[in-house]
């Protein structure tokens, strides 16, 4: 075990401490292994297992000492095993510190029986903190070490001596047992570490150079050639057509050698092939001869004489490399090959890609070697020139693994880029027109510059195919040139055609690839303001996309543009010095806007001061200014540092005044912040106190705009999660507006509405009007929708609903329990939760509620089996709702039938007061049928169950109360709580107001007692 550790475990690199085992399949694999030898151990060597170890192993445990039974001392704050070796327990857990150690192999199959779950992470622990374990098992002469290992030998002679090492027999059996797992261990990662080497196309390709290198017509050459039969390269390395690299190939060679016949190899990540029956067919697949090893293109080529012959000599002749190329702008080259790729591909016929070329003579080597790239490429041109263009797109424009950070980020960009230039007998007459002026622009004087720069403003600059021809002509490069110029009007006129091209998802992307942006944002520092103005709403267009709001927050743009906030006029009448400054302050805005999209600019925005500015603007007169500076605080409202911000700097209150703007653009930004800040109390009630809540309602009705009817609403559901709210809002009658919105409208409004309806719903007034609106009908028919969202937000209105009896009739008719039941089938967790959580209500208060639950075919197993999910919410809703089923006896037998009581307490171990408080409840209500209470009693639920009266949750108190109330009938049970302390704990909560907390505990607490007297008058008998 030692030696795997050290050789075959992966470990991460130390650094600061000791280093850790990485998460790998391979060390998964080792500790799997490590763990079923500690169980065969302690199964079938009783002997070796009882082997005191010469040093405990320690570690720092996550075991909670309630899960320790019988076996082991328990006391406040250790844990220690009854089995003792001269006095000193041979398990000691200390719940203080964590730290556990442990002297024997049996209490280590105890200690992985009782972690259940977490065996994994406990053998990890141990292993991290032991890096050799056998040295501590059997003493430091045992340590592992290079080189040659006498530890056996030394073992031998104490197994000799016989009477004076008593325990050496046992010691000689446990090391060959250690010895057999190292060995195991060893074999098991060598299997799996050799099935993950694989061939790549950057080994491929430095073999085909290195044998290119020695190729050519001379006689100390080793061959004549060897290409490759496509001259394209993908940009994962790979040369084989998209539809055989799905199938491992890389690329395929053709090599013609001095003396034989030319051969066709075929390089795939498990090998290279030598293929056999070359045919050249549309869509042709080699078929492979023979396998070769790692490295086989030598070896192939080993099979000719002269070969052999030159490379027992070792008389290679390498070419002369070629003179070194300029450098070139790689993407850009790129770029130019997907459009010609694209215009080739369209004019192809038909009947060149279903020519077939029939294979010459093998003795015209050239020649076949024409026909093959030649049918080579037509394939190519024809069936992939549209797999090679979107993933060469991919690396030019954004990269080829980058994502976007925000999930705001605009979708208009990856739908523009995939439209292509219209062929040039299409193009319009300024196309050329502006290809003219661009020249002017290139060879002019200064003059010439600025007359070319005003020309070109002449034209409309909005059009795509202006702004396309400036781009294909060079324009682009001349124009960010000028920036870098002296001449203040030539900056501006530059910056001016930059401002309305860079609109156009294509042209942003080119101006970032050309460095514009760092130009940019040096220009932020100009003294000129027309030149801030122009800048900062140029880096507003550029920044829609990461890299772009990536490089100007690395060349410190963020910290500039927060300085142009720095304006303090607000008053009506101002200067013209003044207007400038209140424009160039809402330029900037305007920049943040776009670069707040990304997480990490809104924590530089906020490092850099720009929350105190943009609550001074906010507080601006003018519309133009604040719809950039609400928008930039909705973006960055989605950060917990942000919303305190908000709320602290008292512009909530700016925000609801703004609700009552005439602008619908201005309206939307501040519902949308509302939205996002009212996850917090404080601002629910800030909006409240400020009147925020009738502007909503009146937005509300404006059904025509959908972005601000999303803003408004979602605004509506987050502040009325606050009952106070829900008050204001009943008086204000928003639930019919609601209502009347549930039909008809885009997911993303009706999400907001049916969550505004679900917590509005919990008021009982407005569960009546709901019902009196026929709200209840359109309800149930959301259920049968897809959006993950809208079904968590539909089954929790449901659920509300369906408190109210009237209303359960109505969705009871409508089928309603039927649909959320069949929710509880999604993959989706919160959509499981919410379902479950929405059953209760609907079976507590159906008529015939048992009967309606048998109804559902498989429902009660499916209910069931949801016990077994990881998540705590759905465990919680699931244990509550089977709460509620056991209600009726005949669905507690089923449920029983179906194990319900063995998956409740393999439960019973969380330390969640929710999933406590639910599960108790389950507990209590499944004890009612058969022998449910002693088979808690055995499968270990009781002891768990009294550490939950610890809790400081009175919900969790009374249920637990309750359920050990039921438990305590069995007289076992009583045993196990006595001995856990149950009496103290529940006299302490006698005192309690809750009567039905009372009544349980005096009735746990009775039962007990009678166990007592019984057994008291039974000894005396």
């Amino acid at each position: 075990m030692g030696v795997a550790l050290t050789r075959a475990a992966q470990w991460t690199a130390a650094g600061i401490g000791v280093g850790k085992l990485e998460f790998t399949p391979l060390n998964i694999s080792l500790l799997n292994s490590i763990i079923k030898f500690v169980e065969y151990v302690s199964s079938k060597h009783p002997q070796e297992a009882a082997l005191v170890f010469r040093e405990p192993l320690e570690w720092k445990s996550n075991l909670e000492i309630s899960g320790f039974g019988a076996d082991y001392q328990i006391s406040k704050r250790t844990v220690v095993s009854k089995e003792t070796v001269d006095g000193n327990p041979l398990l000691i857990l200390d719940d203080s510190t964590g730290v556990i150690k442990v002297s024997t192999f049996s209490q280590l199959a105890k200690l992985l029986e009782i972690a259940q779950k977490e065996k994994l992470k406990e053998t990890q622990a141990c292993l991290e903190a032991n890096r050799d374990p056998i040295a501590k098992i059997l003493g430091p002469s045992f340590a592992t070490v290079e080189g040659e290992d006498k530890s056996m030998l030394r073992l031998l002679e104490k197994v000799k001596k016989g009477d004076e090492e008593p325990e050496a027999e046992a010691q000689m059996k446990l090391f060959l047992l250690l010895q057999q797992l190292d060995m195991q261990l060893l074999n098991t990662s060598l299997q799996k570490i050799s099935q993950e080497v694989r061939l790549n196309p950057q080994a491929i390709k430095n073999d085909v150079q290195l044998l290119q290198s020695f190729s050519g017509e001379g006689d100390l050459t080793v061959l004549r050639s060897i290409n490759y039969t496509s001259e394209y390269e993908f940009s994962n390395g790979c040369r084989a057509p998209p539809w055989r690299q799905v199938h491992g190939d890389i690329c395929y060679l053709i090599i013609n050698t001095h003396d034989t016949e030319t051969l066709y190899v075929t390089c795939n990540t498990a090998g290279v092939y030598l293929n056999g029956n070359f045919v050249l067919q549309k869509k042709s697949t080699p078929t492979r001869k023979t396998q070769k090893a790692e490295v086989p293109t030598n070896e192939e080529l080993d099979q000719t004489e002269k070969f052999s012959e030159y490379q027992d000599k070792n008389k290679f002749e390498r070419k002369k490399p070629p003179p070194k190329p300029k450098t070139r702008d790689i993407k850009k080259e790129e770029t130019s090959f997907v459009h010609k790729a694209l215009e080739s591909s369209h004019r192809l016929s038909i009947k060149d890609e279903k020519a077939q070329l029939k294979v010459q003579d093998t003795k015209k080597i050239k020649k076949e070697k024409e026909n093959v790239e030649m049918v080579a490429a037509r394939k190519y041109k024809c069936k992939a020139a549209q797999e090679k263009a979107h993933l060469i797109q991919r690396v030019v424009s954004d990269g080829s693994e980058e994502l976007s950070e925000s999930s705001t980020e605009s979708e208009e960009d990856k739908q523009d880029m995939n439209r292509q230039q219209e062929s040039g007998t299409d193009l319009p007459s300024e196309y050329w027109q502006i290809q003219k002026v661009v020249k002017y622009l290139k060879g002019g004087n200064q003059t010439a510059t600025v007359i070319a720069l005003c020309s070109m403003r002449d034209f409309n600059l909005t059009n795509e195919t202006c702004q396309l021809a400036i781009r294909d002509v060079g324009g682009l490069e001349v124009l960010i040139n000028l920036l870098d110029t002296e001449e203040t009007k030539c900056k501006v006129g530059s910056l001016r055609i930059l401002k309305e091209i860079s609109k156009n998802p294509q042209i942003r992307r080119s101006l970032a690839e050309l460095g514009g942006l760092q130009i940019m944002v040096k220009i932020l520092d100009s003294s000129n303001k027309d030149l801030k103005c122009l800048a900062a709403e140029t880096i507003a267009n550029i920044a829609k996309f990461r890299r772009a709001r990536q490089t100007v927050r690395l060349h410190g743009g963020i910290q500039r543009l927060v300085g142009l906030l720095d304006c303090v006029p607000t008053s009506a009448h101002l200067t013209a010095e003044q207007e400038k400054d209140i424009e160039v302050a809402r330029c900037g805005a305007l920049a943040l806007w776009s670069c707040s999209k990304s997480k990490k600019n809104k924590d530089a925005i906020r490092k850099a001061g720009g929350i105190p500015l943009l609550a001074c603007l906010l507080k601006s007169p003018y519309e133009n200014m604040l719809i950039p500076v609400v928008g930039t605080l909705q973006e960055c409202a989605s950060e917990p540092s942000y919303r305190l911000a908000i709320r602290t700097e008292n512009m909530v209150k700016n925000l609801v005044r703004n609700l009552s703007s005439e602008s619908e653009e201005l309206q939307m930004h501040c519902a949308r912040a509302i939205f996002k800040c009212a996850e917090d109390e404080e601002t629910r009630n800030l909006v409240r106190t400020h009147f925020g809540l009738g502007p909503l309602v009146k937005l509300v009705s404006k059904s025509d705009n959908k972005q601000l009817l999303a803003a408004a609403t979602g605004a509506v559901w987050k502040c009325a999660i606050s009952m106070e709210n829900v008050e204001r809002f009943k008086h204000l009658k928003v639930a019919e507006t609601l209502i009347s919105l549930l039909i008809g409208q885009p997911e993303e409004v009706l999400i907001n509405v049916v969550g505004a309806l679900g917590q509005l719903a919990r008021d009982p007034v407005i569960r009546g009007a709901i019902r009196r609106s026929s709200g209840i009908g359109p309800l149930v028919n959301l259920l049968t929708g897809t959006n993950n969202a809208l079904l968590v937000n539909v089954t929790k209105a449901v659920g509300e609903c369906a408190v109210d009896p009237e209303n359960m009739s109505i969705i009871e008719s409508l089928d309603g329990v039927r649909l959320l039941w069949s929710l509880l089938k999604k993959p989706n967790p919160d959509i499981q939760a919410s379902a479950a959580w929405a059953l209760c209500p609907c079976i507590e208060n159906a008529k015939e509620a048992g009967e309606m639950v048998r109804s559902f075919v498989g429902g009660l197993e499916l209910i069931v089996n949801l016990l077994k999910s990881d998540d705590i919410e759905v465990l919680a809703s699931v244990c509550a709702a089977l709460a509620k089923i056991a209600m009726d006896e005949e669905n507690l037998a089923v449920i029983t039938d179906h194990g319900v009581v063995q998956m409740l307490s393999s439960l019973t171990y969380t330390r969640d007061d929710m999933l406590r408080q639910n599960l108790a409840d389950a507990v209590a209500c499944c004890c009612k049928w058969g022998n449910n209470r002693v088979a808690f009693g055995e499968t270990g639920a009781v002891a768990p169950l009294v550490h939950y009266l610890k809790s400081k949750s009175p919900r969790v108190h009374r249920a637990t109360a309750q359920a050990l109330y039921q438990l305590s009938f069995d007289p076992n049970n009583c045993i196990t709580m006595h001995e856990n302390g149950v009496v103290k704990l529940l006299l302490n909560l006698m005192d309690s107001t809750d009567e039905a907390l009372q009544e349980a505990a005096a009735g746990c607490i009775a039962n007990i007692r009678r166990l007592a007297l019984a057994n008291e008058k039974a000894r005396y008998k």
